[in-house]
């Protein structure tokens, strides 16, 4: 057995590659000294002086320091600096710089956080010290990435150990040219007949576009770790639903793509007390909870903050089901339900929870961006279930549903007796929404109007005034990442509120108020302003910074923008405005003007929630844009819709013609990001890419 001897890497102190430093000082005047002292020392240093703690967080992510000199701090701002520091690079060494050097001060500021503390007049001592954490810091940061590769190598092996049992095939050029044994023994077929045949023959139709974007991503190294859901065909002629996975490799010298599906493990006990706990919960034949668990899932989730958007409750029942019993029978009746809760479960969300809340009336709780996004699910799942159909006893007779809908309240920190109270209103709202809707007419969506919530306005406009004046307002970013595998550094700008307590409050609270009392053009300034400070500092590819129609009508707008890039000498190359296709349509001689004025400035233009309006493309020759954002509504019903593709390939064409760039909103799983890759769109952003509250941006 032979065995590899790691070496760490540790880059030299030299002339050619001198070490950054941050120099925490109230005045400049020690930075020049402490840079000559190690530079005489045969320190090649850099020293960058940061004034004080305000601006060390945003130092310590530009310099990117290997040490930290602090001279002579209170112990209160050194436990201070030592926070900040642990929140952004926890491995990073203070050095204090200070008259005394005695023992217990050293000791006191180790307690405090720092690794030493030195004096300047003792140069030697200081010259010593710093090598000596630098390099163990050095030291240290090699040691980390060694682990990390070797952590990396084990999980490789470890991987293909595990996939031994798993089915794989190989996938070039579109044809399965090989398959193992566990991939035949799944489908049941054998070698002579699978080997050969185009992989479309064994995906079902609606899966065939997300597979062939999947595909050509991989080819080009650009499909990550996703699982891609599809249904394959078996021997029988049925369909298998499974999640592949896929991998770039070899078959006779050229390149292909593994198609790999896990091995189910079963041989540990916690897995199968799981199982029974899912059985115990869930009908063994649609796989729904049953009424008691689905509450209490519903409960507890509520308790949760939503990610991002809102909830809403959603009660859906077959239209005139009785009737469809008789006319099938009571079995095939059953398979009748069986396909509209397939279609119902086809257009929901990984994370969002529904199950049967009595008879043939089912609950649903959305977690979705808007209103907008609610209703477009809506109106999607009673188009499926119209085309569907009943599908049984060889008849296919119309069916529709209906659909009543309701806002979730927020039961965030809220004791359990108040919580069911509200939860129970709320589905009370959606249940007779839905109930009345039917009576009058039937194949209807219906969102109950939150009448709460406005008669809280009143309440919170005052919070609203109160956290502007306060600064109570924050930054979070959304990545946008490219499709074609650059690292392009664009972020969707995104607001949040802080109650008193310091508790994040999300816009879906605070924001109709707002724009109910027009109150969104102050809003709409902070983040300007932020986004502009941020901007300056930290550099992004692209910040999106979403424009209300307060702001559009706004004609001192202008005129302030100019005034907050003076003030912080931010590029306005780095923003990109964006305000809903709705709006622009409604204000377009407004939205001409204000991208015309933008660009000539340096800004760039976006529509965003695109793609749902009539009139969509001819938006594209009467603005001056740089970016489209493919309305979310559009996008989450793209994998099960033809025509929805169909439409999203001919906005992207049409876009791409005038040099417009394209990126979808609200983009949560893989197959739909193979569709997109497939139609050509450039760039995606959504939860498959990052949650935005998860990255806060100090401005």
């Amino acid at each position: 057995m032979q065995t590899t001897l790691l070496t760490l890497d540790i880059p030299a102190l030299s002339e050619q590659n001198p070490v950054p430093l941050i120099v925490l000082s109230a005045s400049r005047n020690p930075v020049e000294e402490l840079n000559g002292i190690l530079r005489r020392a045969g320190l090649a240093v850099h020293c960058s002086w940061v004034p004080g703690l305000r601006e060390f967080g945003d130092a310590l992510s530009t310099v990117n320091p290997d040490l930290v000199l602090y001279v002579a701090p209170s112990d209160e701002d050194l436990k201070a600096a030592a926070a900040v520091r642990d929140q952004r690079a926890r491995a990073l060494p203070i050095v204090v710089v200070d008259t005394n050097t005695s023992d217990d001060r050293i000791a006191g500021a180790m307690r405090l956080g720092a690794r030493d503390v030195v004096c300047v007049g003792g140069s030697s001592r200081l010259a010593a010290v710093i090598e000596r954490e630098l390099r163990a810091h050095r030291l240290e940061r090699a040691l980390q990435n060694t682990l990390r590769t070797a952590r990396d190598a084990r999980r490789q092996l470890t991987s293909v150990l595990q996939r031994s049992n798993d089915a794989i095939a190989q996938v070039q050029e579109g044809i399965l040219v090989d398959a193992n044994s566990s991939w035949l023994a799944l489908l049941g077929f054998e070698p002579q007949t699978l080997l050969g045949q185009p992989i479309m023959d064994l995906i079902e139709p609606s899966h065939h576009v997300a597979l062939r974007g999947a595909l050509t991503a991989c080819l080009q190294g650009r499909w990550n770790d996703h699982p891609l859901s599809a249904s394959l065909r078996v021997a029988d002629g049925s369909y298998r639903t499974t999640d592949l996975m896929l991998a770039l490799g070899e078959h006779d010298g050229e390149p292909s793509v593994r198609l790999i599906i896990h091995a189910a493990r079963v041989d540990d006990e916690p897995r199968l007390e799981e199982q029974l706990a899912d059985v115990v919960q869930h009908d063994p034949g649609t796989g729904l909870l049953h009424r008691m668990p689905l509450l209490q899932a519903v409960i507890e989730r509520m308790k949760t903050p939503v990610p991002g958007g809102g909830r809403w409750f959603a009660v859906v029942k077959p239209d005139h089901f009785a009737g469809v019993e008789r006319n099938v029978g009571v079995f095939s009746s059953e398979a009748v339900l069986d396909g509209f809760i397939q279609q119902l479960r086809e257009g929901l969300h990984p994370n969002e929870l529904f199950g049967r809340l009595g008879g043939v009336s089912f609950l649903v709780l959305l977690e979705r961006g808007n209103e907008r996004d609610v209703e477009a699910w809506g109106t999607q799942l009673a188009a499926r279930v119209a085309k569907h159909g009943t599908s049984a006893a060889a008849t296919q007779d119309t069916m529709t549903c209906t659909v009543g809908i309701a806002s979730a309240p927020n039961c965030v920190g809220q004791p359990d007796g108040a919580a069911r109270q509200a939860i129970d209103a709320a589905i009370s709202k959606a249940q007779e929404a839905c109930r009345s809707s039917q009576k009058q007419d039937t194949g209807r969506v219906v969102l109950v109007d939150s009448a709460d919530e406005r008669a809280q306005d009143d309440t919170w406009i005052k919070r609203i005034r109160l956290a502007l004046m306060e600064n109570r307002f924050r930054l979070v970013q959304q990545p946008i990442a490219s499709l074609q595998g650059v690292d392009c550094g664009m972020f969707d700008v995104l607001v949040r509120m802080l109650d008193e307590t310091g508790q994040e409050i999300l816009p879906a609270q605070f924001l109709p108020a707002a724009e109910r009392h027009d109150m969104l053009k102050n809003i709409d300034r902070w983040v300007v302003g932020a986004s502009l400070a941020f901007a300056a500092v930290r550099k992004p590819g692209c910040l999106f910074v979403r424009l209300s129609q307060d702001t559009l009508k706004d004609g001192s707008f202008l005129g302030w923008v100019d005034n907050q890039v003076r003030s912080s000498r931010a590029d306005p190359q780095r923003l990109c405005f964006q305000a809903t296709a709705e709006m622009v349509t409604r204000h377009l001689r407004l939205v001409q003007k204000l991208s015309e004025d933008l660009h000539t400035r340096g800004f760039r233009f976006a529509i965003e929630s695109f793609g749902s309006e009539p009139n969509a493309q001819s938006l594209l020759s009467v603005l001056k844009l740089d970016f489209v954002k493919i309305d979310g509504a559009v996008v989450q019903g793209l994998t099960s819709s033809p025509d929805l593709q169909q439409r999203v390939k001919q906005l992207v064409e049409a876009a791409t013609a005038r040099k417009i760039e394209t990126i979808a909103e609200r983009v949560e799983d893989a197959n739909t990001m193979a569709v997109l890759w497939q139609l050509g769109v450039q760039y995606l952003q959504g939860y498959l890419v990052h949650m935005p509250e998860e990255i806060v941006l100090h401005a």
